[in-house]
């Protein structure tokens, strides 16, 4: 029997499995590679992301994983807020003047003037919802962000506004795979905050590419990782659990002390079949919304006009940002190396859009929009991939709240982790991972000292 049986290879389970190390584990990821929604390829000096970016520093979950794995990340260099819209392109500033510095009729800026006021008061409100207060534990904390304005739409908040005024929005909104009709009004706000105080979230660059994280704790977990391996089942006995998967089309079946389920909601809840009813109802609820993204590799031997931004918001366009992932190599070059690397990335009905096409449909859709932005990048692109994520992310819709108490309650040995369960997404994916592996040491610490007393009460 297993001490410990970790199902779902994306960060939340990594995070499980590099806490758990040095118990009997085993780690079930139904892809071909762990990592879910973080994936980097090297290329040089450089590397290709379809996924998350930038991480969370400070006194933070994810700046413990890894000072912990020995991963190296360093803070974003440049310019992390840009803005691109009706031919103007915007690197430099306070981020709250670019709406202003942008060219748009009378009507859509005094939209955008009230909205943005109406925002701007919110975010005031939220940075005093999220201060951290004494004696209270993360769940308070994080069920009074879930209430913020959790009665109504981010649209309903803001009302109906001219076309370029709703534009500026929905770069900063839709980040979260859901339109602004389907994320809360508080979720909406949240993200403004991150935006208009950029550094105090997420920050850091994994050095090498963010799957230098994840393979790393791949590695450290050698010969306890099952790849192409679909669980089909999860069934609590008394005092340990059945997983029952399929791998190369065999089914095989583990038992162990307890579980770390840390996949998308929808799979836990299809997968584990006896969690109380309210539990596995509220696992129902949970909404995903989708993202597609690409990559880029470029080959210019000369400074670009992108080589000092990170970030550049890209309303109207088929993605919502271009992202230059080679920014983290410009800070650290004496001298301007040939090449980029870039990504763009399409969430909510951007991606369902974009899903209906083959890739090289995507690639020729996202190289015209990018020429755009940036004259003449088309030019120098020399590989491109498109990745697709229909279940892209978890997102905070209008109730989500009222499910917090139920999906966070621990009970058995099924123990849930993932980004579902909190609103900060890689950083909530690795807390919960670390808190789910804790909870599993403590059962087994607890099972280890019963087997003394179960032995004694058999000794004639």
């Amino acid at each position: 029997m297993k001490d410990v049986v970790i199902v779902g290879g994306g960060i939340a389970g990594l995070a499980a499995g590099w806490r758990l190390r040095h118990w009997d584990t085993l780690l079930l990821e139904s892809q071909g590679r762990v990592g879910g929604r973080i994936r980097s390829e090297r290329r040089g000096p450089y590397w290709l992301n379809w996924g998350g970016h930038v991480y969370a520093g400070g006194n933070s979950a994810t700046a413990w994983l890894l000072n912990s794995t020995g991963v190296d990340s360093v803070p974003v260099p440049g310019s992390l807020a840009g803005l691109s819209m009706n031919g103007k392109l915007l690197l430099k500033g306070r981020v709250e003047s670019y709406p202003f510095r942008i060219p748009m009729p009378m009507a859509a800026r005094v939209g955008m003037v009230g909205a943005g006021a109406k925002v701007a008061l919110s975010v005031a409100r939220y940075a005093r919802v999220v201060r951290r207060r004494r004696g209270e534990s993360a769940a308070q904390r994080q069920q009074r962000v879930y209430d913020f304005m959790n009665d109504r739409s981010f649209k309903d908040f803001i009302g109906d506004l001219p076309e370029d005024a709703e534009a500026l929005f929905k770069p900063t909104v839709t980040r979260s795979a859901a339109d602004i009709d389907q994320l809360s009004a508080g979720a909406g706000v949240g993200y403004f905050s991150l935006v208009w105080n950029i550094g105090g979230g997420l920050s850091q660059s994994i050095l090498g590419g963010p799957s230098t994280l994840t393979e790393r704790i791949a590695a450290s977990l050698a010969g306890r990782v099952r790849l192409n391996a679909t669980v089909d089942e999860i069934v609590q006995k008394n005092g340990s659990v059945v997983v029952r998967y399929r791998q190369d089309g065999a089914e095989r079946e583990v038992e162990a002390r307890c579980v770390v389920l840390a996949t998308p909601a929808t799979v836990s809840h299809r997968v584990a079949v006896d969690l109380d009813r309210d539990v596995r109802e509220a696992l129902s609820k949970i909404v995903y919304g989708p993202y597609v993204s690409a990559a880029f590799l470029t080959d210019e031997t000369g400074p670009q006009v992108w080589d000092d931004a990170y970030a550049i918001a890209t309303p109207k366009r088929s993605f919502n940002v271009a992202l230059n992932l080679s920014n983290i190599a410009r800070g650290e070059e004496a001298e301007r190396r040939p090449g980029s690397s870039l990504m763009t990335f399409s969430p909510g009905s951007l991606a369902r859009d974009l899903l209906e096409h083959d890739d090289d449909k995507i690639r020729r859709i996202y190289l015209d929009d990018l020429d755009q932005v940036l004259p003449g990048c088309a030019d120098k692109v020399v590989e491109a991939e498109v990745q697709r994520w229909p279940t892209g992310a978890p997102y905070c819709f209008p109730g989500r709240g009222r499910l917090q108490q139920t999906l966070t309650r621990r009970s058995g040995r099924v123990l849930l982790a993932g980004d579902y369960l909190g609103t900060l997404y890689t950083e909530t994916a690795i807390q919960t991972g670390l808190s789910a592996a804790q909870e599993a040491q403590s059962l087994l610490a607890t099972d280890r000292q019963a087997i003394p007393r179960d032995l004694t009460a058999l000794a004639p």
